[in-house]
């Protein structure tokens, strides 16, 4: 079998020269454009018959990057590639995972079915899995989510003097208590009271324990930030040191990168896995780890 190559999709040109540098590999190109009428077209620039193609892209936005994507994989398959990977370091579509309301579409499942029929293998960073115990519950091919907790950690240890952790919900207190543990820093989780679909109150468990350290607002996503910020200004209220927020996926709906700052947090921190100018936490090692269990 001829050795692997990693072809990015637009927009993931930066990962994948990291990605390439730490595994060795060969990034291949790959020609992405619109007609005039707004269909795509895209064609291979390398030699990839009989290689595995991996494919890297980031599904943040993702209904205007599925598309390309599947053309991709449908066509590196046309070309005879030996295989098909796909490295999405967000993977959208995991919210929705249950019917919240009548006839609701559980579109997680639909568009794991989808995914699943163009690649052979996915590797992902922190899926949002509240409510599965894996991703091969709903997608039909070899998954692998890898965790950025020991990045996460990392980080503060070397940036962070005295982090106080702080999650979101119940739901994120294995998550946030394992970033605690490798960080050997304390913790604590906020209480939601949810009086109906739009109005929810937030309570911090442990004023005085926020107030003994450097407050780190922890969330696997930062998408719309309003917890985010609720939480800031409890914490204004109790006169701690202006908080930091931290999160996996910086998804910033709208102005909500803007929105934190503007409500005080001292720093936005993310991840690589979605390009911002939030990232710190650099992925690629991990990435790189779960390819080489797939490729070798």
């Amino acid at each position: 079998m001829s050795d692997p190559i990693l072809v990015p999709l637009p927009g993931n040109d930066d990962l994948a020269r990291g990605l390439g540098h730490a595994l060795g590999m060969e990034i291949g190109g790959l020609e992405v454009r619109k007609f005039p009428d707004g269909e795509t077209y895209l064609r291979y620039t390398d030699q990839i018959e009989r290689r595995t193609v991996i494919l890297l892209c980031t599904l943040d936005r993702p209904d205007e990057k599925f598309l390309p994507l599947v053309f991709a994989a449908a066509t590196a398959r046309s070309l005879k590639a030996s295989r098909v990977g796909l490295v999405a370091p967000y993977l959208a579509y995991m919210r929705q995972d249950q019917r919240f309301k009548p006839r609701e579409s559980i579109t997680s499942v639909h568009f794991a079915r989808l995914l699943s029929e163009h690649i052979d293998w996915l590797i992902t960073v922190d899926p949002h899995l509240h409510r599965r115990s894996s991703l091969e519950e709903i997608y039909a091919v070899p998954a692998i989510a890898t965790g950025a907790a020991p990045l996460i950690a990392g980080w503060l240890g070397r940036q962070v003097k005295q982090p106080v952790l702080i999650g979101p919900d119940e739901e994120s207190e294995q998550w946030v208590a394992s970033v605690a543990g490798q960080a050997n820093a304390p913790y604590t989780v906020l209480r939601k009271i949810r009086r109906g679909d739009h109005d929810v109150e937030i309570s911090l468990p442990d004023n005085d324990l926020c107030r003994n350290g450097t407050p780190v607002l922890v969330d696997d996503m930062v998408s719309t930030g309003r917890t985010m910020i609720e939480t800031i200004g409890l914490l204004s209220g109790i006169n701690t040191r202006p908080p930091i927020c931290v999160g996996v996926h910086g998804v910033f709906a709208g102005t909500a990168y803007l929105d934190l700052l503007a409500a005080g947090a001292a720093q936005v921190v993310t991840t690589n896995t979605i390009p911002h100018e939030s990232n710190q936490i650099d992925a690629t090692g991990l990435l790189a780890e779960a390819i080489r269990d797939l490729t070798s």
